[in-house]
């Protein structure tokens, strides 16, 4: 069985998208497809079971918060 899934990150502004993109691009090569588009990211994840598709998305939705926090601490 394939499963597939999409998740879209919408950012206030394309220099936020692009600095989370251009955080996360490294993990992520080999293991999710994305897409940098003005202030939104797409993620694509193909899996061939259940386990590795939920754990590459908590994989990514975990590095993703980490991110974004270090950018909203920067910030102040």
């Amino acid at each position: 069985m394939i499963i597939k899934g999409k998740i879209c990150l919408d950012y206030a502004d394309q220099k936020s998208a692009q600095l989370v993109y251009d955080s996360l691009e490294i993990d992520n090569k080999n293991y999710v497809d994305s897409k940098l588009t003005e202030n939104k990211i797409i993620y694509q994840i193909t899996s061939e079971s259940l386990g590795s598709f939920l754990s590459t998305a908590d994989d990514l939705i975990a590095s993703e918060i980490v991110v974004e926090k270090i950018l909203e601490n920067t910030h102040k």
